[in-house]
C-alpha cells in the first residue's frame, strides 16, 4: 500500500455531474455487498436524489429508522474513487454494528491508501459537526479496515455478532 499524497483526495457533495460515474461506482461496490448510493429509488431521478441526500443531511423528512447523515463523495484527479456517510445521531441499530461512520472505496482504487485518507478527512468534519466520540464498525475479518481504523485511533470495545451479516468490530475514537 502507498500514501495518498496529501491534499490530493478532497471529500464533497456528490454533484449533477457524478451520475453517471455514481451508477458506476455503485455496480462496482454492489460486488462487495457494499452500498454506494446509500437510499436511492431506482425511480427516483438524479436532481430528486440529491436534494434527499441534502435533506438527509440536514435531518429534514427523514425515514422513521433514519438519522441525519452527510453524504460525501471522495474524489481524486477528478475521479469519483469512494464515499463516506457520518451519521449524526446514532440508533440502537447503529451504536451495535454500523457506528457513526460508513466508507467505502470502489475496488479499482483500493490498496492505494485512499482509505485511510477518506477516514483522516471525515474525522475532521465529524468533529467540526460536533461528534467527538465517535464509533466506527467494520466485519470481523476486514483486517484492512480494521488497521485503518486503529491507525486512527480506534480503540476496540468488543465484537458484536450482526443477525445480518458478518460479526462487526465495534471501535471508538475519540
Amino acid at each position: 500500500m502507498t500514501d495518498t499524497p496529501s491534499g490530493s483526495l478532497r471529500l464533497r457533495p456528490l454533484q449533477l455531474g457524478d451520475e453517471a460515474e455514481a451508477h458506476r461506482a455503485h455496480a462496482e461496490l454492489e460486488q462487495d455487498q457494499f452500498p454506494f448510493l446509500l437510499e436511492r429509488e431506482p425511480s427516483e431521478t438524479w436532481q430528486s436524489y440529491l436534494r434527499k441526500l441534502d435533506r438527509y443531511r440536514r435531518g429534514v423528512d427523514l425515514p422513521r429508522d433514519r438519522v441525519p447523515a452527510t453524504f460525501l463523495a471522495a474524489i481524486v484527479d477528478g475521479q469519483l474513487i469512494g464515499r463516506v456517510s457520518i451519521r449524526h445521531e446514532l440508533t440502537q441499530y447503529l451504536t451495535s454494528f454500523g457506528g457513526h461512520i460508513g466508507y467505502g472505496v470502489r475496488p479499482s482504487h483500493r490498496r492505494r491508501g485512499y482509505a485511510s485518507e477518506i477516514l483522516g478527512q471525515t474525522l475532521i468534519i465529524a468533529r467540526a459537526l460536533g461528534l467527538d466520540r465517535l464509533l466506527l464498525t467494520c466485519d470481523q475479518n476486514n483486517v484492512p479496515s480494521a488497521k485503518i481504523i486503529e491507525r486512527h485511533g480506534g480503540v476496540l470495545q468488543d465484537i458484536r455478532n450482526d443477525p445480518n451479516g458478518p460479526a462487526k468490530r465495534r471501535y471508538w475514537i475519540e
